[in-house]
């Protein structure tokens, strides 16, 4: 009997783990005629959870502002997933969850994003795609100088 070394990538289950949503300044600020500055936030975390299974969170945080202090909106979404990762060698199991598991996940959280903000009452923000690799680069650079592992996404 050969041992089934094949790598095994599946997607167990995907799910909306955290979903807020904040519009500070209703009802008075839909009075606003001015465009409003969207800043897009990006983080990705995972974690196992049995052995072989892993969860993996793409939280994007999307705030609308008129100016300096006033916002429009905020929503953050997490999305999340259960993915069976399992013979893969150690050095590639990072990639895979920051890179594989979020490019997964982000049509489900850009969906999230944009009917929470078209719920609230404003036009649907639609996020741009992301290359999920080059923000895992990015975050490992600036890891490795000591900084924080969060990128803003323009």
């Amino acid at each position: 009997m050969s041992e089934n070394t094949q790598p095994v990538f599946s997607i167990e289950k995907l799910y909306v783990k955290d979903l807020s949503l904040e519009v500070p300044g209703a009802p008075q600020i839909f009075l606003e005629r001015e465009s409003p500055q969207i800043n897009v936030q990006l983080r990705t975390s995972g974690q196992a959870v049995d052995e072989g299974v892993y969860e993996v969170a793409l939280t994007v945080t999307v705030s609308a502002k008129i100016g300096e202090d006033r916002t429009l909106f905020l929503v953050e979404v997490a999305q999340c997933g259960i993915f069976q990762i399992r013979n893969l060698p150690e050095a590639d199991l990072e990639p895979v969850m920051m890179i594989g598991c979020p490019n997964i996940l982000f049509p489900y959280a850009r969906e999230a994003v944009s009917d929470a903000v078209t719920r609230a009452g404003f036009q649907p923000v639609l996020l741009s795609p992301v290359n999920f690799e080059a923000l895992y680069q990015a975050q490992r650079q600036q890891a490795s100088q000591g900084a924080p592992a969060e990128v803003p996404i323009q």
